[in-house]
């Protein structure tokens, strides 16, 4: 891939403008003469979990790359648009680390809703580790990847329930879940705990303090997404949810 010249002021990250990346990616795809690039490059598992939901024209969202990343442990560059320029985004799910060209906080102070992903693809870099083969993530650069997720399922643009945990359902947090890396207060708190010490449908967690249906399904999402999340489709709270953890009205 060319380098693009970058529009930053002095001391900023090194990032490449968005409308060069997209004119990259519209040559390569007419070049090779497929419908696109985005994806071409995946292995087949991670490829077949994403098109899932290239449906309806929608663009994939970051969270359900995210979420294919964990669920087939492959690290993933990602290449998301935010305002006028790309931010390439290395996941590496087995380390539980994110390598990225901002700190962390930064990150998280940006409108995560507004990320657009451009392009998928194998990842580059390695973990940092001593004495490793080949080009291999800057620590300093590296950032757990659980805090990033939490933000990034409450906050970002995916706002209905992952595949895998729509349909009659109920929920309850893993007793070993281990949470204390997230900054968890107030309402969201409050859910954590009682779900801790119960299980419970999307109908009834939408109607907690501080919850509607919109945050109770992005909070499952984070929690799925950590390991944290205990699914049931036995449950005698899965047959009392009329909404059935889909999309639609009850």
């Amino acid at each position: 891939m060319p380098a693009f010249e970058s529009t930053l002021p002095a001391g900023a990250p090194e990032l490449m403008r968005a409308s060069a990346f997209r004119d990259y990616l519209e040559q390569e795809s007419t070049r090779s003469g497929a419908a696109s690039t985005r994806l071409s490059t995946l292995q087949p598992s991670v490829l077949q979990d994403l098109m899932r939901f290239e449906r309806d024209g929608r663009a994939t969202a970051l969270l359900e790359v995210v979420a294919a990343c964990l669920r087939h442990g492959h690290a993933l560059l990602v290449h998301v648009e935010h305002g006028r320029h790309v931010l390439p985004l290395t996941l590496f799910p087995r380390d539980r680390l994110l390598h990225a060209p901002m700190p962390l906080p930064a990150l998280l102070a940006l409108p995560l809703d507004a990320f657009e992903v451009l392009q998928v693809e194998p990842a580059v870099l390695r973990p940092p580790r001593p004495g490793g083969r080949g080009p291999q993530a800057d620590h300093a650069r590296c950032a757990p990847l659980d805090p990033f997720v939490w933000e990034l399922a409450l906050r970002g643009r995916l706002g209905e329930l992952l595949p895998e945990l729509a349909g009659s359902a109920a929920y309850r947090v893993a007793p070993a879940a281990d949470l204390r890396t997230l900054a968890l207060d107030g309402t969201l708190a409050a859910a954590v705990a009682r779900l801790r010490s119960s299980t419970t449908n999307l109908r009834e967690i939408a109607g907690w303090p501080g919850f509607d249906r919109s945050r109770a399904m992005r909070m499952l999402n984070a929690l799925y997404l950590l390991s944290a999340l205990i699914v049931s489709r036995t449950h005698p709270a899965a047959m009392q949810d009329g909404w059935r953890g889909g999309r639609g009205r009850p």
